[in-house]
């Protein structure tokens, strides 16, 4: 595995090689059974996402979020809020351009915190991030995306020409069953999927079909869960 500044990459178990990473789509009447619906196809990562004002909500929501993470032994990430990761003790959180950078997340969240970091279609903005302490960037969009239609599009030579930054790297942006090969082939650590898992009539099924997509590299666990 690739290692990077965080030390949560030190604990194999906490903080998993490669796989599906679960962003939720919120806000959404059932974040938590959703959630529950995808750990149980195989998530490896779950990310909190929801960009709405109504603070006690989401605090509610990222605790239950988190005992639930815990009960799977999977991290839950928390978009953007660095004081809503600290205040629910979430393994770490994502940063866009316009948050905080990785630097002042981890004084706040400490150095096993896992910090994320939105990369777009830059090369030279990753390059930064891991210099900052990121413990893995994020790449996209790669394809059209539902979530954010008009963000700006990556490649994936630029996934390629990425192997090298010494983190894990996420693909985002209109991944589905169909064109998530490519970007594994491409060398996408992680696939971050929002729509076409959280908007699927059957999540634990298609959580289970993504995360089967990375099913040589985890010949006992997601092999078995494959059988019925």
């Amino acid at each position: 595995m690739r290692r990077a500044a965080s030390l949560y990459f030190e604990d194999a178990m906490t903080f998993p090689d490669r796989g599906l990473y679960a962003i939720t789509d919120g806000p959404r009447k059932d974040p938590v059974a959703a959630a529950a619906a995808a750990l149980a196809g195989g998530a490896r990562l779950l990310q909190y996402r929801d960009k709405s004002a109504d603070v006690a909500r989401r605090l509610d929501e990222v605790r239950a979020l988190k005992r639930l993470c815990d009960a799977h032994e999977v991290p839950l990430i928390v978009n953007d809020d660095i004081a809503l990761a600290k205040a629910t003790d979430a393994a770490g959180v994502h940063l866009g351009e316009h948050d905080a950078d990785p630097v002042a997340a981890r004084a706040v969240l400490g150095p096993r915190a896992i910090i994320g970091v939105s990369c777009y279609d830059s090369l030279e903005r990753a390059r930064a991030a891991v210099a900052a302490g990121a413990s893995y960037v994020a790449f996209g969009a790669f394809f059209a995306s539902p979530t954010k239609p008009q963000a700006r599009r990556a490649t994936l030579d630029l996934l390629r020409h990425t192997a090298t930054l010494g983190v894990p790297r996420v693909a985002i942006g209109g991944i589905t069953l169909d064109n998530a090969p490519r970007l594994i082939e491409a060398g996408a650590d992680y696939l971050a999927v929002i729509s076409a898992l959280f908007g699927a009539a059957d999540v634990t099924a298609t959580a289970r079909r993504f995360a089967g997509l990375y099913a040589p590299s985890f010949p006992g666990k997601l092999v078995d869960d494959e059988q019925p």
